[in-house]
């Protein structure tokens, strides 16, 4: 008889995955693929070179996080998504101006990706048994949240940061 602790015992890396942790790893690798075809686009009509730095570190990431999840389901047996096809490189000067990104969008774009790529994070970290599934997920929440960091930085640098009402006068407090 196989007991839970004799399944779910030991290294976490010879447990099986549930079915929860399958999916997440397969859409989160197909996202992260989705992730590296987009930003190459946007690498394509950016025009600043900080952006386009960040851009590149986001593709790396993205890349990365294919490799691991893609490794994880292959040695349990589950056929990844396919990759999309390369795009073709294009020059920012041979993007027509109405086609074009300007780095105001990109940068809103990638700071909203990244927002959901935090709580897809959060979600499989809450979900997942394995330590190691769970651990990795936190492992790519933290890089998230400093690409986060930088994105707001660099717009608000560059004045593309467009902020919500400010509360400019706080009303007073009436003390009963």
């Amino acid at each position: 008889m196989i007991t839970i602790s004799g399944i779910l015992g030991g290294n976490s890396k010879d447990e099986p995955l549930h079915y929860g942790e399958v999916y997440d790893l397969w859409q989160f690798s197909m996202a992260a693929k989705g992730c590296i075809s987009a930003n190459r686009a946007y690498r394509y009509h950016a025009g600043d070179k900080d952006l386009k730095k960040i851009l590149s570190e986001i593709i790396d990431q993205a890349e990365l996080e294919v490799s691991e999840c893609d490794a994880i389901l292959t040695r349990n047996g589950i056929a990844p998504s396919p990759l999309l096809p390369d795009r073709p490189e294009a020059k920012l000067e041979d993007i027509p101006i109405g086609a074009r990104f300007a780095d105001q969008e990109i940068a809103a774009m990638i700071a909203a990706d990244t927002s959901i790529g935090l709580v897809g994070c959060s979600q499989i970290m809450g979900k997942s048994i394995r330590e190691d599934i769970g651990a990795l997920f936190g492992k790519y929440h933290v890089t998230k949240a400093a690409l986060g960091m930088r994105i707001l930085k660099l717009s608000k640098e560059k004045g593309w940061l467009i902020p919500p009402p400010l509360q400019i006068q706080r009303p007073e407090l009436v003390n009963a």
